[in-house]
């Protein structure tokens, strides 16, 4: 099965930027697909933070708008998560997923390993 590769975390001081990457390996055919960031937090169940739709649409949690961007160049192969203004609260192990509809019409979801923010105040 596919699995997504995630890069770009690190470890920041409150105030600073990461950009996150997310590449879809081989090929995967998809009608349509949705690509979305979630992070988990040590205790903490896994959480949404921002989806960039198949239609070029974003969506983001309430604790990172205006703060977290999905540039819409909607490539198929990647998509990144530009993290700007970090706060100690942002600190999470990052997934992305990939929701992506089959041509027969079958969603299937694919996610990575994640890579880890760390954010020190």
């Amino acid at each position: 099965r596919v699995q997504l590769v995630e890069s770009g975390g690190g470890s920041v001081q409150a105030g600073g930027s990461l950009r996150l990457s997310c590449v879809v390996p081989g090929v995967v055919e998809c009608s349509s697909r949705d690509m979305s960031w979630y992070r988990q937090a040590p205790g903490k169940e896994r959480e949404f933070v921002s989806q960039l739709s198949n239609y070029g649409s974003t969506t983001y949690a309430d604790s990172v708008q205006g703060r977290f961007t999905i540039p819409q160049d909607n490539a198929e192969k990647s998509v990144y998560l530009r993290m700007n203004s970090l706060k100690p609260g942002d600190t999470s192990m990052y997934y992305c997923n990939m929701n992506c509809r089959r041509w027969d019409g079958v969603i299937a979801a694919y996610w990575g390993h994640g890579t880890q923010v760390t954010v020190s105040s």
